[in-house]
């Protein structure tokens, strides 16, 4: 049966453009985010006082917060809604795969569903409806909410049906994406040395085989312009990569090369708090 109302817990950078989507795609939906609700919440959606309130609201509840230990808390907000109306959380959020294993088992004991969907696109995506989402869960269930999940992401994969593989593949992407742009900084400054400029070391790269997501967007948009906003934090990639580096060490596959990138996006969040993901330029140039 598909849902008929839907509730969204974390209105932050990428929560807020979400929602937003939702509920410009004609979906109802009740909000709430312990930051402040009525500051954060979208123009046309329903305010929710509380996590339960959000539950006694909605079929199905998105989240979107930043660490597994939130997510935990929220669930278990949700268990002790004796009259909660949620039957399915949606966790948008990047938690890990332990913790999603987790997150899931304490839903199937309460009797509702949990979908492990964490997503990638950065700010810009969720702004603009584009982003990728890695659903994990029941085929059927990710299936009763493919209209829903189009409202506000272009790209909606089922991954598997177990708890922890949207983490997995969402934990890779994002080492392999913060690879590449620690690499791109590194390869760009070695060319400039040689005299070439920047735009032409992006424009050759762009049509060669060192493409990747760095050189398509972050170069060209954000550390050539010196706006350095990518709109995803460092101390939120250094998370990422770090979950990525345990669950791979944990898997007993080769880590070599992601020792080394986690190493220096941990020394990048520890040198500039509060930096941007494209700041990393200024780092490794600078050899902060």
């Amino acid at each position: 049966m598909k849902p008929e109302q839907f509730g969204f817990i974390g209105l932050g950078q990428m929560g807020g453009p979400m929602s937003t989507n939702i509920v410009n795609a004609g979906f109802p939906l009740t909000v709430y985010d312990k930051a402040g609700t009525q500051g954060l919440a979208p123009e046309g959606a329903q305010l929710g006082a509380s996590v339960a309130d959000v539950a006694r609201a909605s079929d199905t509840m998105f989240l979107s917060v930043p660490d597994g230990a939130i997510s935990l808390s929220v669930i278990d907000e949700v268990i002790a809604t004796s009259d909660r109306r949620t039957g399915v959380i949606i966790d948008l959020s990047t938690i890990g795969p332990e913790a999603a294993r987790e997150a899931a088992k304490r839903c199937a004991d309460a009797g509702f569903v949990y979908i492990d969907s964490p997503v990638s696109g950065g700010q810009a995506g969720a702004r603009a409806a584009t982003i990728a989402v890695m659903l994990a869960g029941p085929k059927d269930v990710v299936d009763a909410h493919m209209e829903v999940l189009k409202g506000f992401a272009k790209n909606p994969f089922h991954v598997g049906e177990l708890p922890g593989q949207g983490q997995a593949v969402k934990i890779l992407n994002n080492f392999l994406s913060g690879t590449a742009l620690a690499a791109s900084v590194e390869a760009v400054l070695y060319g400039l040395s040689a005299g070439v400029d920047m735009k032409t070391i992006i424009d050759v790269v762009s049509v060669s085989s060192g493409y990747n997501s760095a050189i398509r967007e972050k170069f060209p948009a954000r550390i050539m312009t010196e706006t350095f906003d990518a709109g995803f934090a460092t101390a939120l990639q250094s998370k990422d990569i770090n979950l990525y580096l345990e669950n791979a060490k944990s898997a007993g596959t080769p880590t070599r090369i992601g020792q080394l990138v986690c190493d220096m996006w941990d020394e990048h969040n520890e040198a500039r708090p509060g930096s941007d993901i494209t700041h990393i330029y200024e780092f490794i140039r600078d050899g902060e």
